[in-house]
């Protein structure tokens, strides 16, 4: 188990040790998207809905689910995150209305921040969720996936097949 980093000598998972480690800039670039019916569409653009502005209570669900990502996943090292951007992209076809959330985060460190966009995207995703389910609780929260990471020991990474 030596060359497993992530087990101690009883075989048994750890938090990695980084200290050893450069610190490089680090970004990762997260999506998830969320399919919704008509009205729930309609009623975040006309900002109708009963709870208030959807995209901004998401946007800062994001941004909070981003820098307290060690918090909710066991091995993840608490981060100083340098910038978390959140963006919302409308892709409808049809009687189908997707929202797509796409998560930028960036810190300065020892380690990446793949965890961090991941869980914002999903934290939007579910923030949306929850302030539209009065209206619609069959809502489908889609694929969630890393696009690309930067920096670090095992350097660059962009997926090839957008999903």
């Amino acid at each position: 188990m030596d060359s497993f980093t992530h087990f101690n000598e009883q075989g048994r998972a750890k938090m990695v040790d980084i200290s050893e480690k450069s610190e490089t800039v680090r970004t990762a670039v997260a999506k998830s998207s969320i399919f919704v019916n008509k009205q729930i569409y309609e009623g975040i653009n006309e900002g109708t809905m009963k709870k208030g502005d959807v995209l901004a209570v998401a946007q800062v669900a994001g941004v909070m689910a981003a820098k307290n990502t060690s918090q909710l996943i066991p091995m993840c090292h608490p981060l100083s995150l340098s910038g978390v951007d959140i963006t919302f992209e409308w892709h409808v076809n049809g009687d189908t209305y997707q929202l797509v959330i796409e998560v930028s985060v960036k810190t300065k460190g020892s380690t990446g921040v793949e965890m961090e966009a991941l869980t914002s995207a999903s934290a939007a995703a579910l923030t949306i969720y929850d302030m539209c389910k009065a209206v619609d609780k069959g809502m489908v929260i889609g694929n969630t996936y890393l696009i690309e990471k930067t920096g670090g020991k095992s350097g660059d990474f962009k997926r090839e097949d957008e999903q």
